[in-house]
């Protein structure tokens, strides 16, 4: 925050030089987001040990797109109130209990996974609010206290370490459960193998738990406003207005891409291995660009890093219109994984510096990034919704690809709004309005 402050008394008119001396200096992240990322280490290895197979699991109980599309429609919407509701508590409270919350919940999910077994399929709608209310908890608190114990100056290195850690989890916790589950056996999903990694999941939390008892706790200040993230879009000439449209469209990609890969190349091999070694190959390539990218992308590369990443994305599932199988599936693994980093390090960075910008916006940085996540739980309910929709109108091959290339080209929309907040800095396109 030294950093912040530093910026804001000298109104953001630094030298070219200065500030790359500045960034050189700071980029290097103090213990406390070292811990913060360990937490978030922590949670990504649980969720991806199973998150990939929840939806496999219920899968194979019910060979049902819609069905799937359901659980997470449940989960977006709970998570879309979890956030806005625990805003208060946790500007007010204590945001620590409420990330403790977020993990103790997750816990809960496998719990419930684990007791109902085959019966989850039956329940799909309160499982997913469950997993909502765990998401909504986790990362509301999480984004809060990333955003104080961060600066504009070592925003992209947090976010680097951040996704490399999310990729060697996606890599390696996925390519183990298929493994287990295998290995160990199914029994048509409601076998030890799903047993053993729910577990393992569970376990994964509850260490998560102890070691967020750690994190200091931070300090409070002021009072939630209910609707401020929404009167700020009423302002003329606000960034937000770019801003949300932008989120909103970020989620839509990611509300239905988040469950459909892992379903489709199951129903490809019919394998849980092959599901596993999916996540393997294209986490490993984005651990690399990750690294690479929180290393050596600067503030200035932003804009033109951030298109590339969103055409990329896109081209990667042309494939699939030649040929829906396992190889054509991980061609666009391993190009999305390796182009997501220059799309989601800027998009992610900018918001957050935006939500730093003035002293009035940090003062209101939790419902600013409660405004930031409903914009991006809309997108993904939009995505979901239509996902159910168009599947559920007609299910066949082509379908699937001209939907999966119609949600997964939203990150194009998402560009197009933030491309003039990347061009320069705030400062200077306010004084430009």
């Amino acid at each position: 925050m030294e950093n912040l402050k530093h910026h804001l008394q000298h109104g953001g008119r630094l030298t070219s030089r200065s500030k790359q001396q500045q960034h050189d200096k700071d980029k290097k992240l103090v213990p406390q987001a070292i811990l913060l990322l360990i937490v978030h280490g922590l949670f990504a290895v649980a969720q991806a040990l199973s998150g990939t197979f929840v939806n496999v699991y219920i899968w194979k109980v019910k060979n049902d797109f819609a069905l799937i599309g359901w659980f997470a429609l449940a989960t977006q919407v709970a998570g879309a109130l979890t956030f806005w509701l625990t805003g208060k508590w946790v500007k007010e409270h204590n945001k620590m209990m409420v990330l403790r919350l977020g993990v103790s919940v997750s816990a809960l999910f496998y719990v419930l996974v684990l007791v109902l077994g085959k019966q989850s399929a039956d329940l799909v709608l309160l499982l997913g609010a469950v997993q909502g209310v765990a998401a909504g908890f986790f990362w509301l608190a999480f984004n809060v206290v990333y955003f104080e114990v961060t600066s504009p100056e070592d925003r992209d290195l947090f976010n680097g370490w951040s996704g490399l850690l999310g990729s060697a989890s996606g890599m390696l916790a996925p390519w183990i459960s298929g493994l287990i589950i295998t290995r160990i056996g199914d029994g048509n999903g409601n076998g030890s193998g799903y047993r053993w990694i729910f577990t393992i999941s569970l376990v994964v939390f509850v260490i998560g738990v102890i070691v967020s008892f750690f994190l200091k706790k931070r300090k409070l200040s002021g009072t939630y406003s209910w609707f401020y993230g929404f009167r700020i879009l009423k302002v003329k000439g606000s960034l937000w207005r770019l801003t949300i449209p932008a989120l909103t469209a970020q989620g839509i990609r990611e509300g239905v891409f988040a469950f459909i890969f892992g379903i489709l190349i199951f129903i490809s091999t019919n394998n849980e291995t092959k599901v596993g070694n999916f996540w393997l190959y294209s986490s490993a390539v984005a651990l690399i660009s990750f690294w690479a990218a929180g290393r050596w992308l600067k503030p200035r590369y932003r804009k033109h890093s951030m298109l590339l990443g969103v055409i990329m994305m896109v081209l990667a599932i042309v494939p699939l219109f030649w040929k829906v199988n396992y190889g054509t599936l991980l061609i666009y693994g391993v190009v999305a994984a390796l182009f997501f980093p220059l799309y989601i390090i800027p998009m992610t960075s900018r918001v957050f510096d935006l939500i730093g910008r003035d002293e009035a916006s940090a003062e209101h940085r939790v419902e600013l990034i409660v405004i930031r996540e409903l914009a991006l739980n809309s997108g993904r309910i939009i995505g979901t919704i239509i996902f159910i929709v168009v599947i559920s109108w007609k299910e066949s091959v082509m379908v699937m690809n001209w939907l999966l290339l119609g949600i997964g080209s939203s990150p194009v929309i998402a560009w197009l709004f933030m491309r003039r907040l990347l061009t320069d800095s705030l400062i200077s396109i306010d004084k430009r309005r």
